[in-house]
């Protein structure tokens, strides 16, 4: 076992516990950013002004009138800037624009000595813009060849060969919707001024160090001048990455304007209608089968929907063209992605970065294609898994290890779930219920950790031990709910050997550990963990010196364990506090900086080849729905999953992610649908679903009756932190059966061998359609399996076109 992964006598780490606020966050009394601001006086609140339209070039802005506004002290223009005006890392996405690109776009800021007065003005503020004209649907980007950033291509293997082939060969294209995040804590900065002109922000940030870096280049300072803090987030999947740094940059560049305080906090429209969702992503393909249902040749284009700016459209492409495969070999691959530029919000991180867009790609082709070959859907994934032992990689050429977790997961599934039993119950309930149907399916995911770009794989740590004995530790991880504090303080005890009480965890600081990756691509407990347990092992190793010259034995026989060091095989021992004191009369430095760099990563970002990720992380889910053939509506009787975690940190809050995860997939593939104005009226581009009232959120009522959730046993992983593995985004995937299952109990109210076409996400609407069609008889993807032409079309709106298209046409997405 390596030294990374090898746990100690009595560990922390494993032992189930609640999350380090938990009692903090039901008694209401947990801190966030916008909590600060009534321990601060002289706030003043920024408020934007917002142009609502979706494209056009600024003629006029006549701040003027606001400023007579009561209670209006400055509006925030771009004269106001003394750096450069972006707040992005592309550079193309300026903080206070010359031309508006999307409804709802920024343009300049109003700062008041209350939100009420700050809002007033912001009204009051004139502009006048030569409206220009826009895109706002994936399809009219790619119709207009509106397309920004990188164009990768994935290429594996022949695939001309591999079609050549190939017994069945289909084509289809699938356009599925993109997701807001809808954190319930919005986007909020508040930045104040020190004696020296240094600024503190504190900030509901994913990324500190890169809203330190924007805040300085806006401002025209050094990093060294700017501070930022994270307390904890009340939520970010991802959409504050990237997105909350032009909103600290306002905050502080109000602050270093007026010397006074300066707090910005969007309320929930504004956060919907400023700031990125997930990307949606339209994909055309074609597939080529054997004789036996096994996959030999895949060629497919993924369109992604960027929004306005770049954002990390181009790592999110990246991710999705790596996770085309999920759980498949695909022998022989042509895979090219583009990012479409559209008049709409940047869209940005979310949970999954792209790997979800680019799985249920290939889980829509097989859940449509298994019919059509006469093959059960299970039993058709379970004929194309990696095999372990066979040498097989991955279409961009990184070895497939642990591929043996793919069918164990995969088969504890259906023992634990009772499937076989399950599956003729509803075989003799559809037989006897003509008008409501049930199916069960199952669907499994391999999904890859670590940053693609390789430098982002790297974790700093800071650890104080002080006199009496406690224990400070500062790493370079963020808070959004997802427990990560809770399993660094674990870690932390464990190294020591210390109890858990000994420990204190400070909130996230810039100015404690620097240039810190974002808590993101499920890296957070890796990175960070590994630093932490680095630190505490420097720590360690001297206490251990001192320890052994008291006890008059060497070093290395010496074990600190539950706060007391003993010498191996002797009763001689001393207490952790009179050790840390004897310590510092002699001197020894109680203090470490911890740091952890991935290693064994390779990527080429121009051949799209190599091994970016530093393992795979597996699992399988079974869901049970019953349809209502009337309406359409539905709901999820039981689901039941087995989920690699290696060996758990902390098994709470490692079940607490998977089922976390589950529902947010859930809603994104079968509730969530954002909806913009893509008409010709005066609001076109304005995004229709501004509140919950309109935006489908999942809640209780959507939760599974039976939810079962079983972390996969003695899975140790070789190099990582205690033998650990991620666990924030691969469960969102596994909601993948969800979505299945809703398509097999559609296609139950016609005729067998119907592949149905099911919208993303498949609302109650969607699923009346698919069953419509399903009762007709419209099997879709049926063309003629020798030349490749198939009967497919845009499925965004639950709806198909009926469209017969060539190979070359749905390739090119006309």
């Amino acid at each position: 076992m390596s030294h990374l992964s090898e746990r100690p006598e009595k560990p922390t780490v494993g032992v189930t516990m609640p999350h380090e606020s938990a009692g903090l966050h039901v008694t209401g009394t947990a801190l966030y950013t916008d909590d600060l601001i009534h321990r601060t006086r002289g706030v003043l609140h920024a408020y934007p002004v917002q142009v609502m339209k979706a494209h056009g070039r600024i003629t006029a802005l006549r701040t003027e009138p606001a400023l007579v506004v009561p209670g209006v002290v400055r509006v925030l223009t771009v004269a106001d800037v003394p750096g450069v005006n972006d707040a992005g890392m592309k550079h193309d996405e300026p903080l206070f624009p010359d031309e508006v690109m999307f409804h709802g776009h920024a343009v300049a800021w109003v700062l008041g000595e209350t939100l009420e007065a700050a809002r007033l003005g912001a009204a009051a503020v004139e502009v006048e813009l030569d409206e220009q004209p826009s895109l706002i649907t994936l399809r009219e980007a790619i119709e207009a060849e509106s397309f920004h950033g990188a164009r990768p291509v994935m290429a594996t293997g022949d695939i001309d060969a591999g079609f050549a082939d190939s017994a069945h060969v289909f084509t289809g294209e699938f356009q599925f919707s993109d997701q807001e995040h809808f954190y319930l804590e919005t986007h909020a900065a508040l930045a104040l001024v020190d004696e020296n002109g240094q600024l503190f922000i504190q900030s509901s940030t994913q990324h500190p160090s890169e809203t330190q870096e924007i805040v300085a280049h806006v401002l025209g300072l050094h990093s060294h001048e700017v501070t930022v803090q994270c307390l904890r987030m009340g939520g970010g999947f991802g959409g504050k990455e990237m997105q909350p740094h032009g909103f600290a940059a306002i905050a502080a560049l109000g602050a270093k304007l007026t010397g006074r305080p300066v707090r910005v906090r969007l309320n929930r429209t504004q956060d919907l209608t400023m700031s990125g969702k997930r990307h949606g992503f339209h994909a055309a393909w074609k597939i080529g089968f054997d004789a036996d249902g096994r996959i030999q040749a895949l060629d497919a284009t993924l369109t992604a929907d960027g929004g306005w700016s770049l954002d990390l459209s181009e790592p999110v492409v990246a991710r999705a063209l790596c996770h085309i495969d999920n759980t498949y070999w695909i022998p022989n691959a042509r895979v090219a992605g583009r990012i479409a530029r559209t008049n709409k919000v940047s869209n940005t991180a979310f949970r999954g970065f792209g790997g979800p867009q680019g799985m249920l790609v290939i889980e829509d082709i097989l859940g449509r294609c298994a019919p059509l070959l006469g093959v059960d859907p299970t039993e058709l994934r379970e004929r194309n898994f990696y095999q372990p032992g066979q040498g097989q990689t991955t279409p961009y050429g990184q070895p497939v290890t642990q591929a043996e977790r793919i069918s164990t997961t995969w088969q504890q599934v259906q023992e634990h779930g009772g499937i076989a039993d399950r599956k003729r119950e509803i075989a003799a309930f559809n037989a006897a219920h003509p008008h409501t149907k049930r199916a069960l399916a199952i669907t499994g995911i391999k999904f890859g950790i670590s940053f693609n770009l390789t430098a982002f794989n790297q974790g700093g740590a800071l650890v104080l031990i002080y006199k009496d004995g406690s224990v400070l530790i500062t790493h370079g991880g963020t808070e959004m709910g997802q427990g990560l504090h809770t399993k660094m303080l674990q870690v932390a005890a464990t190294t020591l050997g210390i109890p858990l009480h000994k420990v204190r965890l400070a909130p996230t600081r810039t100015d404690k550990v620097p240039n810190t990756s974002a808590t993101a691509a499920s890296s957070g407990a890796d990175l960070n963990g590994a630093a932490v347990k680095n630190a505490c092992e420097q720590l360690r190793e001297r206490l251990l010196r001192v320890a052994g010259t008291q006890l008059g034995a060497n070093a290395s026989d010496v074990r600190i364990v539950e706060g007391v060091a003993r010498v191996l095989g002797s009763d001689r021992e001393l207490a952790w506090d009179d050790l840390v004191r004897t310590a510092y009369f002699q001197r020894v430095q109680l203090s470490a900086a911890g740091f952890y760099r991935t290693e064994g990563l390779h990527w080429d970002v121009k051949t799209f080849r190599g091994s970016p990720f530093k393992y795979f992380s597996y699992g399988a889910a079974a869901a049970e729905v019953e349809v209502d053939g009337f309406t359409g509506a539905y709901r999820i009787r039981r689901v039941d999953i087995v989920h690699d975690v290696g060996d758990s940190l902390s098994p709470m809050i490692d079940i607490g992610q998977v089922e976390g995860g589950f529902v947010q997939g859930a809603g994104w593939l079968t509730l969530e649908d954002l909806r913009w104005d893509a008409g010709d009226g005066p609001n076109r581009g304005r995004l229709l679903t501004q509140a919950a009232s309109t935006y489908k959120l999942p809640s209780f009522s959507e939760m599974p009756e039976e939810f079962h959730v079983t972390l996969l046993e003695n899975a140790t992983e070789e190099g990582a932190v205690f033998g650990s593995k991620a666990v924030g985004e691969p469960p969102l995937m596994l909601a993948f059966c969800v979505r299945e299952a809703l398509r097999q109990a559609a296609a139950a109210f016609g005729p067998s061998g119907v592949g149905v076409e099911l919208a993303s996400p498949a609302t109650p609407e969607a699923v009346y359609w698919a069953i419509q069609a399903a009762r007709q008889g419209e099997a879709t993807g049926n063309g003629d399996a020798r030349n490749g032409l198939a009967t497919h079309g845009h499925v965004g709106n639950g709806h198909a076109d009926g469209k017969i298209r060539t190979d070359a046409e749905a390739l090119s997405g006309a």
